[in-house]
């Protein structure tokens, strides 16, 4: 796994999600409502959703096209369909920088 620094917390508002090219992939990273940070592909595989434009809440996102709903934790889509997104590790330093881990989206777990 390797890290990239992709922006600053504070460009990401409290209760949304912002996309970023990470390493020739798209990586959506949401700041949650209590201040924790998830990251998921940023691509909706049903009809390329951009997934960080979204309603998210603490535990999920609503793809704005069609509705398909991703797990936060697990990248797996809850409406019964076999979608998944790769589940990414995005974390804030203590100076706000913002960071992302790439790898295996297996290993790279969520938070």
């Amino acid at each position: 796994m390797t890290e990239f620094t992709v922006g600053r917390i504070d460009d990401i508002p409290i209760g949304e999600g912002r996309a970023f090219a990470v390493d020739g992939a798209q990586v959506a990273v949401f700041r949650l409502r209590d201040g924790s940070l998830r990251a998921l592909g940023a691509v909706c595989p049903h009809r390329g959703g951009p997934l960080a434009d979204g309603l998210v809440d603490d535990a999920v996102v609503v793809c704005p096209l069609h509705g398909y709903t991703y797990d936060l934790c697990t990248g797996t889509e809850r409406t019964g369909s076999d979608l998944t997104v790769p589940v990414y590790h995005a974390l804030a330093d203590p100076d706000g920088t913002l960071r992302v881990r790439i790898g295996s989206p297996a290993e790279s777990g969520a938070g």
